[in-house]
C-alpha cells in the first residue's frame, strides 16, 4: 500500500460510507484521498464533492449508503415540499448538513440523508429537534436542489440573507405587487404554481436586501440557475429545479405584463414592487430566447439612489461644485461619460432631482424610462410608432422646457438638435458612451458636429467609473515598494502619509467589498479647451490642456480613493 493509501485510511472521511465506496470498487484511494482534500477546502460534504466533480454519480453512491446502512432509499420526486415539516429543523442546521426533514410520526423524524455516515450532522440535528432519528437515503443532487427550493420559497434562505440591509429597513415585506398575475389573466393560480410564485418573491426580495443591481435567471440543459450582480460582480445564488423554470418564467413575464405565450423573441417589461408604505423599486425585465428555454433579466431601479446626494456617490469636494455650478446655468449642454453599468443614470438623475422644482419645466426622453420621478414629463422611445429620441425632443422644444433630458446622443441628428436646444436657452443634459471626458469631444466631432457648435454649447463633461468600496468591517493594510508605489501613480508628497489597504473578505462583504462609488473626472469647457476644440486638437491634446488646468482624469481620482483607504490600488488598477 502507498503512502498516499495510508493516509486515506487513516483520514476520517475514508470511515462510513467514503470507506464502503472504495470497498465495493467504485472509488480508487487516491480518488479518495483527492475527494476528501477537495471537499475540505471548498467547505462541502465529500459526497457533493464527488457528485460535482462528477467523479461518482449520485444514484451509485445513494445505493452504496442504502445498502451498507441498511436504509430505505427515497426518490425525492415522490415526496410533497409543500408538506415538508420545516419547522422541525433550524434553516442554518438544513443547510449547514445537507439533510432534510420529511415527516414526523409522533417522537420520531425521519430525515432525508445523503451521507447516514456523517455522525457529527445527523448528533447535532437529533440534540436541537429533540426527536428520534430516523434516516432516509436520498440521491445528494437531488437533496441539494430540493433544500434549495423549499427553503427559498419559505423565505428563509440564509445563504441568500444578509445581516444589514443596504435600504435602511429592517424588514422588507411586498405590501403590494402592481400588476397582480389574477388581475392580468383573469385566472388564478392553481396548487402547481404555488412553490414558483413563493419562490419568485423570496428571490426579488433577497437581491433588494443584498443591494444587487441584476438579477439572472439561466437555464441551461440539466440546471437551472440564479445569479445576482453584486458591487458589479456576478455571484451565483442558487439552482432551483429545472422542471419549474417555466413556472418561474411565466409568473415573472405575467407579472412585467409581458405575453407568456411568446417564447420566440424577446421581450421588454416592468415590475414595481413596493416594500414599505414610502418606498417601491422597479425592476426592468427582459426576456431572451436561447437553446434551452428563456433567460430573464431584471435590472433593480431603486429611485431613492437619486436622493442619495453627490457626496454619497463620490463626488469630491471640488467636482461636485463644478457640477452644481453647471446645472445652476440656463443652458448649455451637460454630458455625462462611461460605458454601461457605470452609473451614469443615477448621476444623471441625481442632477434631474436637484433641478425638480415646481418653477421648472422638465421633459426627458429614455430607453426605456430608467428611473420614474415625480414632477418630470418623462417620455420612452417607442420604435414602432416612430417615436425616436429626434421626434420627442422636437416636440419638447414645443412645450416651453426649461430642462431636458436624452437617455443618450446616439447619431448625429439627436446630436445636433440637443446643441440647438442648449445654444437657445434651454439646459439639457445627456449621455455618451466613451472613455474619457476628452473623448467625448473628439466622439461629438466624428458624428460630425461642428467645432464651433461644440465649443458654443457644450458647458461640462463628466467621465465615470464605479469602484468597488472596501468593507471596513475587515479590510487590510497592505504595504508595496516606494518604487511600485510612484509607478502606479502615487506622488512623492503622498508616499509617507497614506495607508494602502486591500480586501480581506469576512460574513458582511463580498470578497471583501461592500458597495460602489463612483470615481469621477469633471471636466468644465473653459477658454483654453474651448480654444483647442476650434483648433480640431485631438483628446490627447485636450486631456494635457485639462491635466494643465488642474483638472483629474480618471486614474488621479481613482488613486485619490485609494489614498482615502475607500478602495483597493487592485480595483482602481482594475478601473483605469
Amino acid at each position: 500500500m502507498s503512502v498516499a493509501d495510508t493516509t486515506v485510511q487513516d483520514n476520517a472521511c475514508l470511515g462510513g460510507l467514503t470507506r464502503q465506496l472504495v470497498t465495493d470498487r467504485l472509488l480508487t484511494y487516491d480518488k479518495a484521498a483527492q475527494a476528501c482534500v477537495a471537499a475540505a477546502s471548498a467547505g462541502i460534504p465529500v459526497v457533493r464533492q464527488l457528485v460535482q466533480s462528477g467523479t461518482l454519480r449520485s444514484r451509485a453512491i445513494a445505493e452504496t449508503a442504502a445498502r451498507q446502512y441498511r436504509l430505505p432509499l427515497l426518490d425525492l420526486a415522490a415526496m410533497d415540499t409543500l408538506q415538508l415539516p420545516l419547522s422541525l429543523v433550524d434553516a442554518r442546521l438544513i443547510r449547514k448538513h445537507n439533510v432534510l426533514p420529511l415527516m414526523q410520526r409522533g417522537k420520531r423524524l425521519f430525515l432525508a440523508v445523503s451521507d447516514p455516515g456523517d455522525h457529527n450532522a445527523i448528533g447535532e440535528v437529533r440534540f436541537h429537534a429533540s426527536s428520534q432519528v430516523e434516516l432516509v437515503v436520498v440521491e445528494d443532487d437531488k437533496l441539494f436542489d430540493t433544500i434549495e427550493t423549499v427553503l427559498s420559497t419559505k423565505g428563509a434562505v440564509p445563504a441568500c440573507s444578509v445581516n444589514e440591509n443596504t435600504h435602511g429597513h429592517n424588514d422588507i415585506v411586498i405590501e403590494r405587487i402592481e400588476e397582480d398575475a389574477k388581475a392580468l389573466t383573469g385566472e388564478s393560480h392553481g396548487e402547481d404554481d404555488a412553490p414558483a410564485v413563493r419562490l419568485v418573491n423570496s428571490i426579488l426580495l433577497d437581491a433588494i436586501k443584498r443591494g444587487a443591481s441584476d438579477i439572472h435567471l439561466e437555464p441551461y440543459e440539466k440546471i437551472f440557475r440564479v445569479r445576482f450582480r453584486l458591487d458589479g460582480k456576478l455571484k451565483e445564488i442558487t439552482r432551483p429545479p429545472l422542471s419549474i423554470a417555466t413556472r418561474i418564467c411565466s409568473r415573472l413575464k405575467i407579472m412585467s405584463r409581458m405575453d407568456i405565450s411568446e417564447k420566440r423573441t424577446p421581450q421588454d417589461g416592468r415590475i414595481k414592487l413596493r416594500i414599505s408604505r414610502t418606498n417601491a423599486v422597479n425592476f426592468r425585465v427582459n426576456t431572451l430566447p436561447t437553446l434551452w428555454g428563456e433567460k430573464l433579466v431584471l435590472r433593480i431601479q431603486d429611485p431613492s439612489s437619486t436622493r442619495l446626494g453627490m457626496d454619497e456617490l463620490g463626488f469630491e469636494p471640488d467636482q461636485k461644485a463644478l457640477f452644481l455650478n453647471a446645472l445652476e446655468q440656463h443652458q448649455g449642454l451637460i454630458l455625462v461619460t462611461g460605458p454601461t453599468g457605470s452609473g451614469k443614470t443615477v448621476s444623471l438623475y441625481t442632477g434631474i432631482n436637484i433641478l425638480n422644482t415646481q418653477d421648472r419645466n422638465i421633459s426627458t426622453v429614455e430607453d426605456p424610462v430608467e428611473i420614474q420621478l415625480e414632477g418630470i414629463n418623462q417620455v420612452a422611445v417607442n420604435s414602432k410608432t416612430g417615436l425616436t429620441f429626434a421626434t420627442a425632443l422636437r416636440a419638447f422644444l414645443r412645450q416651453d422646457p426649461d430642462v431636458v433630458m436624452l437617455g443618450e446622443i446616439r447619431d448625429m441628428e439627436t446630436a445636433e438638435i440637443a446643441i440647438k436646444a442648449s445654444q437657445t436657452g434651454h439646459l439639457v443634459l445627456s449621455t455618451l458612451h466613451t472613455n474619457s471626458a476628452p473623448h467625448t469631444l473628439t466622439r461629438l466631432m466624428n458624428m460630425g458636429i461642428p467645432a464651433y457648435n461644440i465649443a458654443s454649447s457644450v458647458t461640462l463633461i463628466v467621465a465615470q467609473r464605479l469602484a468597488r468600496r472596501l468593507c471596513i468591517h475587515c479590510r487590510k493594510p497592505v504595504k508595496l515598494p516606494k518604487r511600485i508605489l510612484l509607478q502606479e501613480g502615487i506622488t512623492e508628497n503622498q508616499l509617507d502619509t497614506i495607508t494602502l489597504f486591500g480586501a480581506a473578505g469576512c460574513e458582511k462583504c463580498n470578497g471583501g467589498y461592500r458597495g460602489r462609488v463612483g470615481i469621477y473626472e469633471v471636466m468644465p469647457i473653459n477658454d483654453l479647451i474651448s480654444r483647442a476644440i476650434m483648433e480640431n486638437a485631438g483628446a490627447i491634446a485636450i486631456a494635457d490642456i485639462a491635466r494643465e488646468t488642474g483638472i483629474r482624469d480618471l486614474r488621479a481620482s481613482a488613486l485619490q480613493k485609494v489614498a482615502l483607504g475607500i478602495t483597493s490600488l487592485a480595483e482602481a488598477n482594475r478601473l483605469t
